[in-house]
């Protein structure tokens, strides 16, 4: 299982994106927008950079939802391997039982 703290900060990170997701998007498309002066583009982008680093949907890592484990994620489960096959042995998982021969 993977520490409490980095559990708690992919918490805190994916809050941070959600709550400032239309800031950012607003942001960004005036940075790229061609159209607009250099000048207002340019005070788009610093205003972009004031916002905290960790509202970045890029800094968000996918974790198991059950032991926080970062690596062998299932993204349609939001399970790793592990889980997948613990749950799934013990029959938790609809449709889906663990092969034997």
């Amino acid at each position: 299982m993977a520490k409490k703290s980095m559990i708690e900060r992919e918490v805190k990170r994916a809050k941070l994106v959600k709550q400032h997701a239309a800031k950012r998007a607003a942001l960004k498309d005036i940075t790229k927008n061609a159209d607009l002066p250099m000048e207002e583009r340019f005070k788009a982008q610093l205003k972009l950079a004031q916002l905290p680093r960790n509202s970045s949907a890029t800094r968000l890592h996918n974790r198991c939802q059950l032991t926080g484990r970062p690596h062998a994620y299932y993204r349609k489960l939001k399970l790793s391997r592990i889980m997948l096959r613990e749950l799934a042995s013990f029959g938790q998982i609809p449709g889906m039982v663990k092969s034997s021969w």
